[in-house]
């Protein structure tokens, strides 16, 4: 099964994570082949508006599969070159030229909302639900994926979703300004493409010259190497391989900080 399909209805392109036996869950295949998708997009004129949706109705993703982190992000030099995967899909999303709106129905966790946080334009369903409870695995969001979520809701909200790690619904996230818009289960699909024609019948050098000049108006750090790999120290250490075991097992993860 592909695990990202891309599909064209005239100016607008539909990107869906395509793994809905597992709640779309992200793993490398996953993250590879949705990077390829976006910059072939991007490089595309005749493109105005980019979709991005997960298969079937429960979730536009639920975050890391996490059964592939033995043989994926085993220690944090692995974990580094799982990363920079991650990070290039991101920045691939995020700096496409064409208008990006993530459509969210069900759950939108961990690396799911990571995406999302990419996209310019979010709406979701009265049942969806968001977080990144990564704490409970021993995990950080390295900086290449801290990005998004920051510039989004900002210092005090992105602390708070990954401090406390808990799970909330689409109005607590339209509160947190992580959302634009929810709208009715059953109406999700149906105003999310007619925001994509409203953006697809703008003018598209218009759209894609104010990405651009917002983008270059965002401040971002200028990390140092070691800065950087530090986002991934989290992989060497014992509470980490307690988090994973124990989601594995679905018990309560007991950590001791080493």
């Amino acid at each position: 099964m592909e695990p990202v399909l891309v599909t064209r209805d005239g100016e607008i392109a539909t990107v869906t994570l395509n793994n809905p036996d597992r709640l779309n869950a992200l793993d490398r295949a996953m993250w590879q082949r949705l990077g390829e998708a976006m910059r072939a997009l991007s490089a595309d004129d005749a493109l105005r508006c980019v979709v991005l949706r997960g298969a079937g109705e429960k979730a536009f993703a639920a975050g890391a599969d996490i059964s592939e982190f033995a043989t994926e992000r085993a220690d944090s030099k692995q974990a580094k070159r799982y990363g920079d995967l991650i990070h290039e899909t991101m920045q691939a999303v995020g700096r496409c030229r064409h208008p990006t709106l993530a459509m969210i129905r069900g759950a939108c966790i961990g690396g799911g909302l990571e995406i999302a946080a990419m996209c310019d334009l979010r709406i979701c369903g009265e049942s969806s639900r968001f977080g990144i409870p990564i704490n409970r695995l021993g995990l950080t969001m390295a900086y290449g994926e801290l990005q998004g979520l920051l510039a989004l809701v900002g210092r005090a909200v992105t602390l708070e979703i990954l401090l406390e790690g808990r799970v909330f619904d689409a109005q607590e996230a339209l509160r947190k300004r992580l959302v634009h818009r929810v709208v009715a289960d059953g109406k999700v699909e149906e105003e999310a493409y007619a925001l994509a024609r409203r953006i697809a019948e703008g003018a598209p050098l218009v759209a894609r010259w104010h990405k651009q000049f917002i983008e270059r108006l965002t401040v971002t750090a200028k990390l140092s190497e070691e800065e950087w790999d530090e986002g991934f120290a989290c992989f060497d250490t014992e509470d980490y391989q307690i988090g994973v075991k124990a989601f594995l097992e679905k018990k309560k993860p007991q950590f001791k900080g080493r």
